[in-house]
Protein backbone atom coordinates (compact mmCIF):
# COMPACT_ATOMS: atom_id res chain seq x y z
CA UNK A 1 0.00 0.00 0.00
CA UNK A 2 1.44 3.44 -1.04
CA UNK A 3 2.02 6.23 1.44
CA UNK A 4 1.15 9.90 1.81
CA UNK A 5 2.70 12.73 3.29
CA UNK A 6 0.27 15.09 5.45
CA UNK A 7 0.50 18.20 8.11
CA UNK A 8 -0.96 17.69 11.16
CA UNK A 9 -3.50 20.09 12.19
CA UNK A 10 -4.03 18.74 15.64
CA UNK A 11 -1.97 16.20 18.19
CA UNK A 12 -2.06 12.92 16.76
CA UNK A 13 -1.01 10.20 19.10
CA UNK A 14 1.69 7.90 18.26
CA UNK A 15 2.41 10.15 15.38
CA UNK A 16 2.96 13.60 16.18
CA UNK A 17 2.19 17.24 16.87
CA UNK A 18 0.13 20.20 14.84
CA UNK A 19 2.11 21.52 12.43
CA UNK A 20 3.79 18.62 11.99
CA UNK A 21 4.25 16.68 8.42
CA UNK A 22 4.07 12.61 8.58
CA UNK A 23 4.24 9.76 6.05
CA UNK A 24 1.39 7.42 6.70
CA UNK A 25 -0.46 4.74 4.76
CA UNK A 26 -2.99 6.03 2.17
CA UNK A 27 -5.93 4.28 3.74
CA UNK A 28 -5.24 5.66 7.15
CA UNK A 29 -4.88 9.60 5.49
CA UNK A 30 -7.99 8.55 3.32
CA UNK A 31 -10.18 7.04 5.67
CA UNK A 32 -9.63 8.46 8.56
CA UNK A 33 -6.95 12.00 9.01
CA UNK A 34 -8.19 13.98 6.26
CA UNK A 35 -12.45 13.51 7.02
CA UNK A 36 -12.15 13.96 10.33
CA UNK A 37 -9.91 17.66 9.82
CA UNK A 38 -6.94 16.08 11.43
CA UNK A 39 -4.92 16.52 8.86
CA UNK A 40 -4.15 17.96 4.87
CA UNK A 41 -2.36 16.25 2.46
CA UNK A 42 1.23 18.53 2.07
CA UNK A 43 0.53 19.45 -1.28
CA UNK A 44 2.35 22.63 -1.74
CA UNK A 45 -0.65 25.12 -1.78
CA UNK A 46 -1.25 23.32 1.75
CA UNK A 47 1.80 23.81 3.30
CA UNK A 48 1.26 27.75 2.27
CA UNK A 49 -1.96 27.79 3.32
CA UNK A 50 -1.21 26.03 7.01
CA UNK A 51 1.91 28.39 7.53
CA UNK A 52 -0.77 31.63 6.82
CA UNK A 53 -3.19 29.79 9.49
CA UNK A 54 -0.46 28.64 11.69
CA UNK A 55 -0.80 31.29 14.42
CA UNK A 56 -5.34 31.23 14.61
CA UNK A 57 -4.77 27.19 14.36
CA UNK A 58 -2.48 26.85 17.17
CA UNK A 59 -4.43 29.43 19.66
CA UNK A 60 -7.54 27.78 18.46
CA UNK A 61 -5.85 23.97 19.60
CA UNK A 62 -4.96 25.67 23.26
CA UNK A 63 -8.55 27.03 23.20
CA UNK A 64 -9.68 23.55 22.89
CA UNK A 65 -7.11 22.37 25.15
CA UNK A 66 -8.04 24.24 28.15
CA UNK A 67 -11.52 23.72 27.69
CA UNK A 68 -11.16 20.17 27.96
CA UNK A 69 -8.75 20.22 31.03
CA UNK A 70 -11.77 22.02 33.20
CA UNK A 71 -14.15 19.59 31.47
CA UNK A 72 -11.35 16.42 32.65
CA UNK A 73 -12.43 17.72 36.48
CA UNK A 74 -15.97 16.82 35.94
CA UNK A 75 -15.29 13.31 34.92
CA UNK A 76 -11.56 12.42 36.23
CA UNK A 77 -12.25 9.27 38.58
CA UNK A 78 -15.73 8.73 37.65
CA UNK A 79 -17.26 5.46 37.80
CA UNK A 80 -19.89 4.62 35.96
CA UNK A 81 -22.43 1.15 36.50
CA UNK A 82 -23.67 -0.82 33.56
CA UNK A 83 -25.95 -3.42 34.15
CA UNK A 84 -26.13 -6.55 32.38
CA UNK A 85 -27.66 -9.69 32.26
CA UNK A 86 -24.95 -12.40 33.17
CA UNK A 87 -24.44 -16.07 33.67
CA UNK A 88 -23.42 -17.27 37.00
CA UNK A 89 -19.91 -17.13 35.96
CA UNK A 90 -20.15 -13.79 35.20
CA UNK A 91 -20.02 -14.30 31.33
CA UNK A 92 -22.22 -11.51 29.79
CA UNK A 93 -25.12 -12.36 27.08
CA UNK A 94 -23.76 -9.60 24.59
CA UNK A 95 -21.45 -7.13 25.35
CA UNK A 96 -20.33 -3.60 26.30
CA UNK A 97 -19.03 -1.41 23.63
CA UNK A 98 -18.00 2.13 23.63
CA UNK A 99 -21.25 3.34 22.88
CA UNK A 100 -22.67 1.95 25.81
CA UNK A 101 -19.94 3.61 27.77
CA UNK A 102 -19.95 7.32 25.82
CA UNK A 103 -23.72 7.55 26.57
CA UNK A 104 -23.93 6.53 30.24
CA UNK A 105 -20.38 8.57 30.77
CA UNK A 106 -22.33 11.54 29.04
CA UNK A 107 -25.35 10.80 30.92
CA UNK A 108 -23.91 11.30 34.53
CA UNK A 109 -20.98 13.86 33.68
CA UNK A 110 -23.22 16.31 32.04
CA UNK A 111 -20.89 16.06 29.22
CA UNK A 112 -20.67 15.05 25.54
CA UNK A 113 -18.86 12.31 25.20
CA UNK A 114 -18.82 10.58 21.84
CA UNK A 115 -17.78 7.16 21.22
CA UNK A 116 -14.92 7.61 19.33
CA UNK A 117 -13.33 9.23 22.20
CA UNK A 118 -13.85 6.18 24.18
CA UNK A 119 -10.06 4.19 24.39
CA UNK A 120 -11.24 0.64 23.64
CA UNK A 121 -9.46 -2.01 21.79
CA UNK A 122 -12.31 -4.55 22.06
CA UNK A 123 -16.08 -5.09 23.59
CA UNK A 124 -16.37 -6.32 27.21
CA UNK A 125 -18.31 -9.57 27.82
CA UNK A 126 -17.20 -10.38 31.13
CA UNK A 127 -18.75 -8.31 34.55
CA UNK A 128 -16.33 -6.37 37.01
CA UNK A 129 -14.74 -3.65 36.91
CA UNK A 130 -12.49 -1.93 34.51
CA UNK A 131 -10.26 0.99 33.83
CA UNK A 132 -11.18 2.94 30.49
CA UNK A 133 -9.53 6.19 29.35
CA UNK A 134 -11.38 8.41 27.60
CA UNK A 135 -10.11 11.39 25.27
CA UNK A 136 -11.60 14.63 25.65
CA UNK A 137 -8.93 16.03 23.62
CA UNK A 138 -6.09 14.55 22.19
CA UNK A 139 -4.00 15.63 24.53
CA UNK A 140 -6.00 16.03 27.64
CA UNK A 141 -7.29 12.21 28.88
CA UNK A 142 -9.26 10.94 31.84
CA UNK A 143 -9.51 7.23 33.45
CA UNK A 144 -12.95 6.57 34.86
CA UNK A 145 -14.46 3.15 35.53
CA UNK A 146 -16.39 1.02 33.74
CA UNK A 147 -18.65 -1.16 36.56
CA UNK A 148 -20.33 -4.10 34.92
CA UNK A 149 -22.77 -5.98 36.84
CA UNK A 150 -25.75 -8.32 36.80
CA UNK A 151 -28.38 -5.42 39.01
CA UNK A 152 -27.71 -2.15 40.98
CA UNK A 153 -26.98 -4.33 44.04
CA UNK A 154 -23.94 -6.04 42.84
CA UNK A 155 -22.35 -2.97 40.85
CA UNK A 156 -22.68 -1.27 44.63
CA UNK A 157 -21.17 -4.56 46.22
CA UNK A 158 -18.20 -4.26 43.37
CA UNK A 159 -17.88 -0.78 43.55
CA UNK A 160 -17.29 -0.93 47.25
CA UNK A 161 -15.12 -4.06 47.72
CA UNK A 162 -13.00 -3.42 44.47
CA UNK A 163 -13.91 -6.50 43.03
CA UNK A 164 -15.94 -8.51 40.25
CA UNK A 165 -18.95 -10.56 42.08
CA UNK A 166 -18.35 -14.06 40.70
CA UNK A 167 -19.09 -17.41 41.47
CA UNK A 168 -20.05 -20.97 40.13
CA UNK A 169 -16.99 -22.05 37.24
CA UNK A 170 -14.98 -19.05 37.46
CA UNK A 171 -14.99 -18.85 40.67
CA UNK A 172 -14.22 -22.52 41.07
CA UNK A 173 -11.24 -21.86 38.46
CA UNK A 174 -9.89 -19.00 40.01
CA UNK A 175 -9.64 -21.08 43.08
CA UNK A 176 -7.97 -24.17 41.53
CA UNK A 177 -5.20 -21.30 40.33
CA UNK A 178 -4.41 -19.84 43.42
CA UNK A 179 -3.95 -23.22 44.70
CA UNK A 180 -1.71 -24.17 42.16
CA UNK A 181 0.31 -20.92 42.78
CA UNK A 182 0.64 -21.53 46.38
CA UNK A 183 2.09 -24.73 45.47
CA UNK A 184 4.69 -22.82 43.62
CA UNK A 185 5.49 -20.97 46.34
CA UNK A 186 6.68 -23.63 48.79
CA UNK A 187 9.63 -23.46 49.80
CA UNK A 188 12.33 -26.38 48.71
CA UNK A 189 11.66 -28.27 52.29
CA UNK A 190 7.68 -28.47 52.14
CA UNK A 191 8.59 -29.31 48.10
CA UNK A 192 10.42 -32.58 49.19
CA UNK A 193 7.84 -33.13 51.88
CA UNK A 194 4.88 -33.45 49.18
CA UNK A 195 7.25 -35.27 46.83
CA UNK A 196 8.07 -37.91 49.68
CA UNK A 197 4.65 -38.33 50.59
CA UNK A 198 3.17 -38.61 47.05
CA UNK A 199 6.19 -41.56 46.93
CA UNK A 200 4.70 -43.16 50.09
CA UNK A 201 1.55 -43.01 48.95
CA UNK A 202 2.77 -44.64 45.92
CA UNK A 203 4.55 -46.94 47.67
CA UNK A 204 1.28 -48.28 49.91
CA UNK A 205 -0.37 -48.69 46.66
CA UNK A 206 2.08 -50.92 45.83
CA UNK A 207 2.31 -53.02 48.92
CA UNK A 208 -1.83 -52.84 48.90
Amino acid sequence: MSNSQVILLEHVNNLGHIGDTVTVKQGYARNYLLPQGKALRATADNIAYFESQKAALEAENQKKREAAAKEAKKVEGLTIALIRQASEGGQLYGSVAARDISEEASAKSGLSIGRSQIDLNQNFKTIGLFPVIIALHPEVKVEITVNIARSEEEAKIQEETGRALISGAMQEQQNETAEAEDLFEETPEELDETEAAAEAETEEEKDA
